[in-house]
């Protein structure tokens, strides 16, 4: 339950402490002039640059069953591959065991999984990956060592880049977690199949395997030609997906986020205040009145809210008539149990804006919620309610480590 920060602040000085043990990325053979570069201090910063952003891809993308193992074993056998030289060498060994270990672990989390791989082993595995594209970068194969894995992780890289630009282009935090990315969009935008989907995300990551072991066997050479390839890959699979079919409304997007970034603003202080009030009231029944203050003034004009072994609550704007114009509605299930739904006249909302400001107003509840039950975690109906889902995996659900994995589909239900 660490924060987004505290990790990141950790993983900068586990990689300086790597850096100080003299595995570090100290020259850069410029692949297009084969001349090599010596980054000096810069060094510390590439090095730790390069460490902190494996660490976290991998992390970022175990957002479906089966993604993050299959993606670490296809690394892991490029690892293997470039550390054979002239020999079998330790990182090489080190690598074929990881993949090993992988295989196993992927027998049981391949959809429908029996067992999780959690941030220890994502971090991991993203962190090796780093480590050993480094060591192996120093005997003489500088650009190709360190270009070849970013080609591998060409998907990944994709993925959070767009969600850096998607939160950026919203006024939303960095590390807050969303059901944009590539593998929610072919769940639940196009309903494709979990295990369809991890096999579409495979196809694609071993196309691009495949030109990352091109560029490390020329060394580097061609890698114009190999990137334009890498690039057409990736443009053709998200044209077949949909997923790149704003992507040219470039005029609109621009005008809509910056309203989206105001009401933005608007929503999270909306939150840091019900925050306050739900400390205030400490009770989960009295915070009522105060989201329907919330919702309102987000501008929804219908909030139901089902709590389990509670009433229903129901509450509607004054004037609110459903049959008029286009009524937007959505649902969002909380791994408590708790049912949070919101309505909205299409003429006065955007869907995207409902969209956005539905999931904000979701999470307010979730986190309210859960700062009211860790204040009284015996006291009174919540505490009957504390038990873990059936389908929810072990260590997660109200009163224990915390929720599943945020973007991760567990039982059927997406978990904000």
């Amino acid at each position: 339950n660490l924060g987004a920060k505290f990790k990141l602040l950790a993983q900068i000085g586990i990689a300086s402490a790597v850096y100080l043990c003299n595995i570090r990325i100290e020259l850069f053979r410029e692949p297009f002039t084969g001349v090599d570069w010596q980054l000096g201090a810069f060094g510390y910063v590439a090095t730790v640059l390069w460490l902190v952003s494996l660490t976290n891809l991998i992390n970022l993308i175990d957002g479906i069953d089966g993604l993050a193992g299959g993606i670490g074993l296809m690394l892991m056998l490029l690892m293997a591959n470039l550390g054979v030289t002239d020999r079998l060498d330790f990182c090489a060994l080190l690598a074929f065991g990881v993949a090993g270990a992988l295989l196993g672990f992927l027998k049981y989390n391949y959809p429908p999984a029996r067992i999780y791989m959690g941030d220890g082993g994502a971090y991991f595995l993203g962190f090796l990956i780093g480590i050993l594209s480094i060591v192996n970068s120093n005997k003489g194969t500088v650009a190709a060592a360190l270009i070849a894995p970013a080609f591998a992780l060409a998907l990944p890289i994709v993925d959070v880049g767009l969600a850096i630009l998607r939160r950026g282009a919203r006024g939303l935090p960095v590390f807050r977690p969303d059901q944009k990315h590539i593998h929610h969009h072919l769940l639940i935008t196009l309903g494709i199949s979990r295990e369809r989907t991890l096999l579409n995300l495979y196809t694609v990551s071993l196309l691009c395997l495949f030109l990352a072991l091109c560029v490390f066997c020329l060394q580097g050479r061609l890698l114009p030609f190999f990137t334009g390839l890498l690039f057409l890959v990736l443009l053709v699979a998200g044209h077949l997906s949909g997923f790149t079919r704003n992507w040219f409304q470039v005029g609109s997007q621009l005008g809509q986020s910056l309203r989206l970034r105001k009401e933005t603003r608007y929503a999270l202080t909306l939150d840091r205040w019900f925050m306050l009030e739900a400390d205030r009231r400490g009770n989960i029944e009295d915070m009522w009145e105060d989201y329907r203050f919330v919702v309102r003034k987000l501008g929804f004009s219908r909030l139901k809210l089902t709590l389990p072994g509670r009433p229903v609550q129901t509450w509607e704007a004054e004037g609110f008539n459903p049959q008029e114009g286009t009524l937007l509605q959505a649902a969002h299930e909380i791994s408590d149990g708790t049912v949070v739904e919101f309505g909205a006249d299409s003429r006065v909302m955007p869907e995207v804006l409902f969209t956005l400001l539905g999931d904000l107003a979701a999470e307010t509840w979730y986190k309210a919620a859960q700062r009211s039950r860790a204040r009284k975690p015996k006291e009174g109906p919540a505490a009957a309610n504390q038990a873990p889902e059936k389908n929810a995996p072990a260590g997660t659900g109200p009163g224990l480590a915390g929720p599943p994995p945020p973007n991760t589909l567990v039982g059927g239900r997406i978990y904000l």
